[in-house]
């Protein structure tokens, strides 16, 4: 064996491709996917010992190349729904996370290289450091974030509430990396039991047993808390799931979706709630544009003008309903606020935000824009650097919406909300930044019915639970097919709605208000992560100048 590693040939790396690519498959394991709905979570504490193991045995050279390999074949497992997005989407998202895996990679293997007795912990940082950068950027994607594989093991989620989900990487990596040299230094010839290693390494097995000990304490004691903490009211909520598509588009399916959802919420409402919800985009014709705007009928807007008479229904069915609907609703608003509505060639001056409206009393009483659009699908920012990929994207029918910049928090019923739309409820500060405005309930408005995959919107549905254990709120997600629930401020997730039905559903959501003391998290959002940047930083670049000096001194 020790032969086979010191000899590096064919041999070598094709075994080393050959376990990254099975480590990749069975990572992905630990989430919901095709093997699983649910996900195997607890293989999250194992998955990367053979990965990390690689990197400590293999060449510098083939590290960064391994870092490709391995996130694109992990993401091809995990985000194989993904096509169903789009054709593009597979392809954008592997070579994204690939890219960024080569950079992690070579940090990990850094830190092996610079610290010879205690780079795993180290590594352990350098990982959790990753995790919060590749959510970070422009194409920042959380999808396949480690931590959000424990969603069904409640104790250990409920040191989110201090650390949010990077406290929990930190503690699912910190043993891999160190069980990982043991595996790499075995298998590279040294002679040593497991149980010789954890003597030799007493200290840190101690530590990292009582650190596990407490946050497993912690999580109980939180968890109980909780289960039997009194909400200071409750507020019945209606969520309409219509089962459709929203990209699909033409007026003829607006009217066909419209006339499902007023269906739907008719027949909700004999429950007598407080508010009733759909899903984003589930009234496509934008309210507030034509609402606002009027213009004589010509060729080019005669459909518009069609439009306009079914917003008119929407209108009077708000009236006539007698509640506060609450719904995904584009909002237009003048492209050059010189000029009128239409154009002199008959098209419309006009630009739309990813809108969530708050509609009551024949009127909107408050809106609210997305503020994290879809990199690639909802926005880029890049025409000017990169024309060439710009117009590929948009010729492949993508399409942009205007960003939004304030946390708005809506109120109905005696309730204050916020509504993170899709995507947003997968980043953890956006939901803190609203329940430190003052929100007390989290309402997600949701379409995943482009996957047609029961899997992928359950993986959404996974990173959501976090956002209820970090700020210590309900959410209710309302979705077009799937995943609408209630999940609690432990994490549980109530009373899931089949996917893929067309239904609706009544939840009595607990409602903790607003005078309560916040989280650590919602005051601090991140901070763990930042700390672990800082502190991944400064040691690899300590690391980097001892290794300089010390070759100097030779």
């Amino acid at each position: 064996m020790k032969n086979f590693y010191n000899r590096r040939n064919l041999r070598t790396y094709c075994s080393e491709v050959f376990v990254l690519i099975i480590s990749a498959f069975i990572y992905s394991m630990a989430f919901p996917g095709f093997v699983t709905s649910k996900g195997f979570g607890l293989i999250a504490f194992f998955a990367l010992i053979p990965v990390l193991a690689i990197i400590r045995n293999t060449s510098a050279f083939a590290t960064g190349i391994y870092g490709f390999l391995f996130g694109v074949s992990f993401y091809i497992f995990f985000n194989y729904w993904l096509p169903g997005f789009h054709k593009l989407a597979i392809l954008i998202v592997t070579i994204i996370k690939g890219s960024e895996m080569v950079l992690l990679f070579l940090a990990l293997k850094a830190a092996d290289s610079f610290f010879k007795k205690r780079g795993y912990i180290l590594q352990a940082l350098i990982w959790v450091s990753y995790a919060y950068l590749a959510e970070s950027w422009f194409a920042g994607y959380p999808y396949g974030n480690i931590g959000y594989s424990l969603y069904l093991f409640l104790p250990l989620m409920q040191i989110a509430e201090i650390t949010g989900v990077w406290g929990i990487i930190f503690m699912l990596l910190l043993p891999q990396t160190f069980l990982a040299r043991y595996v790499a230094d075995t298998f590279s010839g040294k002679s040593e039991s497991i149980v010789s290693y954890l003597k030799r390494n007493r200290i840190f097995t101690c530590v990292y047993i009582v650190l596990f000990i407490l946050w497993l304490l912690f999580g109980f004691v939180r968890l109980g808390k909780w289960r039997n903490e009194e909400p200071d009211r409750t507020w019945r909520v209606a969520t309409v799931q219509h089962n459709h598509d929203s990209w699909k588009g033409g007026l003829s399916t607006y009217r066909t979706n419209f006339s499902n959802l007023r269906r739907l919420s008719l027949e909700a409402i004999r429950r007598i709630p407080e508010i009733v919800v759909w899903s984003e985009t589930a009234f496509i014709p934008s309210v507030d544009w034509h609402m606002n705007y009027s213009y004589e009928e010509t060729d080019k807007i005669s459909s518009n003008e069609k439009t306009a008479a079914l917003v008119k229904e929407f209108v009077d069915f708000g009236e006539e309903l007698g509640l506060p609907l609450l719904t995904g609703n584009p909002r237009g608003v003048l492209k050059d606020p010189t000029k009128g509505p239409v154009l002199e060639d008959g098209d419309l001056n006009r630009s739309d935000y990813n809108t969530v409206i708050l509609f009551d009393d024949g009127k909107i009483k408050q809106s609210y824009a997305k503020q994290h659009l879809v990199p690639f699908t909802e926005h880029f920012p890049y025409e000017k650097q990169l024309p060439w990929l710009y117009n590929m994207l948009l010729a492949n029918d993508y399409n942009w919406w205007l960003a939004g910049t304030e946390p708005v928090v809506f109120e109905a019923a005696g309730v204050k909300f916020s509504t993170p739309i899709c995507y947003e409820d997968t980043f953890g500060f956006h939901s803190a930044e609203f329940v430190k405005n003052g929100s007390e309930v989290i309402v997600n408005l949701t379409n995943d019915r482009w996957s047609g995959c029961a899997e992928a919107a359950i993986q959404h549905a996974q990173i959501a639970t976090l956002r209820s254990v970090e700020t210590r709120k309900s959410m209710v997600r309302s979705t077009n097919s799937g995943y609408t629930c209630l999940i609690l401020p432990t994490g549980e997730i109530k009373d899931p709605v089949e996917q893929f039905k067309m239904t609706w559903h009544i939840y009595d959501v607990p409602v903790y208000n607003s005078e309560r003391p916040n989280t650590f998290y919602v005051e601090h959002p991140d901070l763990f992560a930042f700390i672990s940047i800082y502190i991944s930083g400064a040691l690899l670049i300590c690391g980097a100048l001892m290794k300089i000096v010390r070759r100097k001194n030779k």
